[in-house]
């Protein structure tokens, strides 16, 4: 159930008119057309106040119910109050804070900090049906707020945990077998690139028709992406991610830019520019290549040629 203002406005005065349409930006409103905007049926005493300025200054307005007349009519409403494009842009300002943090001082970080971290909370404050893109930006806050504190609060006790991410040491990871399951597409792809390049430059890939079922990883083979995996989805977290908190590398600006990419293609969320190019390419890939060898090896150029790519410029904005 949703509950619409229908109004016309008054023509006069214009101060009228700009302080409506700026406290019906501000609600968060899905616009059904021009003169006609909703709200979740709980929220729609926000309306009344509106509504009787309207009426005030010589407008009409009416708070009515509206209920969609089928499921597809109900998701074509609440596609209206969808805020994945305002995440997306506050994804963009809260990793340029965390790409800028080194020539930073504390309170200038801070400062910007608390500013990504209301920014947030105003845009959940009016996303009235969250979903994956809020998911990931409060993960992406939570890194954010870390990221600080491991810069300015040295003399803090490090934990071991990172919102269940134990923190491991690479040293102790070499020359292993590393087991996932066949077929390989982003996140596993990505994933055999990040083992390779930065954790276990001598891996050994298995792959797994039914690593729950008929074929199991061998014994002393480390598992990722499948269901009982060493390494494996974690919150919401995709399995390329949690292998960068757990060896150190969530840090890497470049690679937090791939991450993006990989959560998208993976699992949804904030849309990346990057996420459409690499899912063409590495389509293009697994047509060309049955042998899953083959596959990550030539997938492993693409994501060295993503993580060579220039990041893009941040500036140096408040």
């Amino acid at each position: 159930m949703l509950a619409i203002l229908i109004l016309t406005l008054p023509t006069q005065p214009n101060a009228v008119r700009v302080r409506v349409w700026r406290a019906l930006k501000t609600l968060g409103c899905g616009a059904l057309r021009d003169g006609a905007y909703l709200l979740p049926a709980e929220h729609a005493a926000l309306f009344e106040p509106l509504a009787a300025e309207v009426r005030e200054h010589g407008g009409s307005a009416m708070v009515l119910s509206l209920s969609p007349q089928g499921d597809a009519q109900r998701d074509e409403l609440l596609a209206l109050f969808d805020r994945t494009e305002a995440y997306a842009q506050w994804r963009d300002t809260a990793t340029a804070l965390q790409a800028e943090l080194p020539a930073l001082g504390e309170t200038e970080a801070r400062r910007r900090g608390r500013a990504v971290a209301d920014a947030l909370q105003a845009l959940r404050r009016i996303d009235y049906y969250p979903g994956a893109a809020a998911e990931q930006a409060q993960s992406e806050m939570d890194a954010l707020r870390l990221a600080l504190d491991a810069r300015f609060s040295r003399g803090e006790p490090r934990a071991q945990q990172d919102h269940g991410i134990e923190r491991l040491d690479a040293r102790k990871f070499q020359g292993k077998r590393w087991a996932t399951r066949a077929r390989p597409w982003v996140d596993r792809l990505a994933c055999a690139w990040l083992i390779r390049r930065f954790i276990d430059p001598q891996a050994r890939f298995v792959w797994l028709p039914d690593p729950a079922g008929t074929t199991p990883a061998p014994r002393g083979a480390l598992g990722f992406d499948f269901d009982s995996a060493r390494f494996t989805h974690v919150g919401t977290r995709v399995s390329f991610e949690v292998l960068m908190a757990a060896f150190g590398l969530d840090r890497d600006t470049r690679l937090q830019r791939m991450a993006g990419a990989v959560h998208y293609l993976d699992a949804g969320g904030i849309p990346v520019p990057e996420a459409a190019g690499l899912e063409s390419v590495l389509g293009g890939l697994r047509e060309l290549h049955a042998n899953d060898d083959a596959l990550a090896a030539a997938a492993a150029a693409v994501f060295d040629a993503f993580y060579a790519a220039p990041l893009p410029s941040t500036g140096a904005g408040p």
